[in-house]
């Protein structure tokens, strides 16, 4: 029964944010007003996110980021690094953004994997309400940032997600155990309590809770199939209704660029979990990795070179 209210609460949350999102874009496109950070009123951001490169590029990153994001890889390292490498996100709206297009292919992952294992409802729902209250703290701070401080939250943000993801492609740390527990009690559960209070609010600077949550269920002793509905099932949630509603509230998103990733996010997830599951992704895990750090070093570049010029 458990699972049936998760994935029904699923189906909600892509609804939700479908309907904030269209509601916020008819909204900003209507408003003559430049924002002061971006320089842009709402009707000139969405034409330049229409415009044939950074339409096509954010597509394509889109589909490839929330197809490996179903693999266990993560999509905001990619996307970021997609959004910094093209050009076709402001460094500002690279968060809002993340979080907002990211909700809708992140839901269709949490429908598809609740149940996968049959883990211990009290620490599955525990840890995702934890998650969604530390995003919805960190979200309406992040959502005040100026450029160079998102900046410098990314960098910091993507060197330490792409250090985890290599860990957990390598298998050191965390990730070179196997437990077998599906559930955690006593100061176990508090840990996993606390440390998913912590990665829901870093969602909010655009730190993918995947890898860090999957290395804390090894960590803690637990079946790492468990990893999957807890790290899906919370970033849903606290996208869902956490810091999607926030950021939308605040206009910090790049309209096309989250309805693209919202379309082609969802295909990029149902041909991963419906063809391609049990391919190997070694290798190209190790190049996304170089990819991140890279991007992440363009972050601090840009944070102390132009400061909080776009």
């Amino acid at each position: 029964m458990a699972m049936y209210i998760l994935k029904a609460l699923c189906v909600i949350g892509i609804l939700l944010n479908v309907i904030l999102m269209a509601k916020k874009t008819k909204e900003l496109r209507a408003n003559p007003e430049k924002d002061s950070e971006i320089g842009l009123n709402g009707e000139e951001l969405w034409k330049r996110g229409l415009q044939p490169r950074n339409l096509i590029a954010t597509c394509i990153i889109g589909f490839f980021a929330n197809f490996f994001d179903t693999l266990g890889i993560g999509s905001f390292a990619p996307s970021s690094a997609g959004f910094k490498l093209t050009k076709s996100v402001d460094d500002i709206l690279v968060p809002g953004t993340l979080n907002v297009g990211d909700t809708v292919p992140v839901c269709v992952e949490a429908f598809l994997f609740f149940g996968f294992v049959e883990m211990d409802i009290l620490t599955l729902v525990l840890m995702i309400v934890v998650s969604i209250l530390g995003s919805f703290v960190m979200a309406d701070v992040v959502s005040k940032f100026d450029r160079k401080k998102v900046r410098y939250a990314l960098f910091v943000g993507l060197f330490i997600l792409a250090s985890v993801v290599l860990m957990k492609n390598l298998g050191v740390g965390p990730f070179g155990t196997q437990g077998e527990a599906l559930g955690l009690r006593g100061i176990k559960l508090v840990v996993a309590v606390v440390g998913n209070f912590i990665f829901g609010a870093l969602m909010s600077i655009g730190v993918g809770l995947y890898a860090p949550c999957m290395a804390m269920v090894l960590a803690l002793g637990m079946n790492a199939g468990c990893a999957f509905p807890a790290m899906m099932g919370s970033c849903a949630f606290l996208m869902a209704f956490g810091n999607g509603p926030k950021f939308i509230s605040a206009g910090r998103f790049d309209p096309v660029a989250c309805w693209t990733q919202a379309i082609f996010g969802a295909v990029g997830v149902y041909v991963a979990y419906k063809f391609v599951g049990s391919m190997d992704i070694n290798v190209l895990t190790k190049v996304i990795v170089v990819v991140v750090y890279i991007t992440a070093f363009l972050y601090l570049h840009d944070a102390i070179k132009k400061g909080d010029a776009a």
